[in-house]
């Protein structure tokens, strides 16, 4: 008897569903939601034997199932509204660099009229002998400003075109009578450590001209003199 209400009662939920009344030609959907689910479990439970109870082990398994498959689901949702809002803040935020000078590794730069490139070397060891050289446009050495020895560490360097001032000193040094004009220079910092001639890697300072926020959400600073540049690549925001 137990059995006959179990199964009226299992084909009373089927009916609802509307899952016995689907067309014969439709595709018919082996899923089964946790709310179908749950009723299905408590009319069980409602029309067993009270003697002879049913083992529900499986229904509890299967019901924690769907409870993580939902939470799962709420998470990703709440993690992509949460990475989109980040990706726009992050984009906000970056739009406010336009206009403004970060540094960047990189040999090459661009000199605004009345500006000044910055920039940086680092210093594995002390070096007797610390020369920088630049070149324009055309690849032409324009200027060579000895800096003579150089404790280890950071070096830094501001240049207008025309003065060259080293961590924070001006070099009794001048270039030539007229600042060199507005465009593209590459610097060459050589060094010599160790009894070698090297060259060190450089840090310079470039004009912020535009943001571009990639498909994979990934934000790259179009830069004056330099090209695009992955913002993680900054070194420094000025």
């Amino acid at each position: 008897m137990n059995q006959v209400n179990n199964d009226n009662a299992a084909n009373s939920i089927l009916s609802n569903l509307n899952i016995a009344n689907k067309n014969k030609d439709e595709e018919k959907s082996n899923e089964l939601g946790q709310s179908a689910f749950l009723e299905l479990m408590i009319t069980q439970m409602n029309n067993q034997d009270p003697l002879s109870p049913q083992d529900n082990t499986e229904f509890i398994a299967q019901l924690a199932q769907f409870s993580s498959v939902e939470g799962l689901e709420r998470l990703n949702s709440n993690f992509e509204d949460f990475s989109g809002t980040f990706q726009s803040n992050q984009a906000l935020q970056a739009s406010s660099l336009v206009g403004r000078q970060v540094t960047v590794p990189s040999e090459t730069t661009q000199l605004f009229e009345g500006g000044i490139v910055s920039g940086a070397v680092n210093l594995e060891s002390s070096a007797s002998d610390v020369q920088l050289n630049v070149y324009n446009e055309a690849g032409s050495l324009v200027s060579k400003i000895p800096l003579g020895a150089q404790p280890e560490g950071e070096l830094a360097f501001r240049w207008d075109g025309q003065n060259m001032e080293v961590n924070g000193e001006l070099l009794d040094w001048v270039g030539s009578e007229e600042p060199l004009p507005a465009g593209d220079y590459r610097f060459e910092m050589l060094a010599n450590q160790n009894g070698d001639r090297e060259q060190l890697e450089t840090a310079l300072s470039a004009n912020v001209n535009s943001v571009t926020l990639g498909d994979d959400g990934q934000l790259t600073l179009n830069l004056a003199g330099i090209g695009a540049v992955n913002i993680g690549d900054v070194k420094q925001f000025n």
